[in-house]
């Protein structure tokens, strides 16, 4: 399973998405006088390589991170930050405001909130992607439904099991303050979020996979 969802494996279905999905950030960016300015919040220089731009100098791309970045091409810039609080950047500071798979990490609506209006309002233009919380393989410990567990059975699996992208975690306070970080979103969640753009849901057997909010509508 953790081979068909590893997106660092270029022949996995997880890349195959990746791919498809950055055909729309094309889409998006590509119309626009270089170079491009892009803020990338919770992102790493190894997505910016697979997706071609890592070296690329029509697009100056800053990663705002809580950990430090190891950051070793001129276009790529890496700083310490908070996606809920972007105080360090000014209003339409940038071209795009980019995020991939982040927003879920945030535990909470209010804190999703916070981060959505900020890429609104540093971003002229947005993408931002998420997984489905109604797709029945939960996306990060890979099993069926787990986003509808009760808390107690989540945290009592991850303790004796490793679970997808997750070691597991004996001590129950952590695993409890894992499992809590992790608060995926509906369709109808994301367009509240993103009042002001369009949301395009990626599908796999007929079934929505994630969500993709970007914009703003023209």
């Amino acid at each position: 399973m953790r081979k068909l969802v590893d997106h660092r494996d270029q022949a996995s279905l997880a890349a195959a998405f990746r791919r498809r999905r950055f055909a729309l950030f094309q889409s998006l960016i590509s119309p626009l006088p270089k170079p491009v300015t892009i803020l990338d919040l919770g992102g790493e220089q190894s997505f910016w390589e697979v997706m071609g731009l890592a070296g690329n100098n029509d697009y100056r791309i800053v990663m705002v991170n809580l950990v430090p970045l190891e950051i070793t091409y001129s276009n790529l810039r890496g700083i310490l930050g908070d996606a809920t609080d972007l105080h360090q950047f000014s209003d339409q500071e940038f071209d795009l405001a980019f995020s991939n798979s982040v927003i879920e990490h945030l535990g909470n609506y209010l804190s999703q909130k916070r981060m959505a209006e900020e890429i609104q309002r540093v971003g002229r233009l947005y993408y931002v992607q998420t997984p489905n919380k109604l797709f029945p393989l939960e996306p990060h410990f890979l099993v069926p439904f787990y986003q509808f567990f009760p808390l107690s059975l989540q945290v009592a699996l991850i303790q004796r099991f490793n679970l997808g992208w997750y070691k597991k975690i004996p001590e129950r306070t952590n695993a409890i303050q894992l499992v809590r970080s992790h608060r995926l979103l509906t369709g109808r969640e994301m367009g509240a979020l993103f009042p002001t753009g369009n949301l395009f849901c990626e599908r796999v057997l007929g079934l929505t996979k994630s969500f993709i909010a970007y914009g703003p509508r023209q």
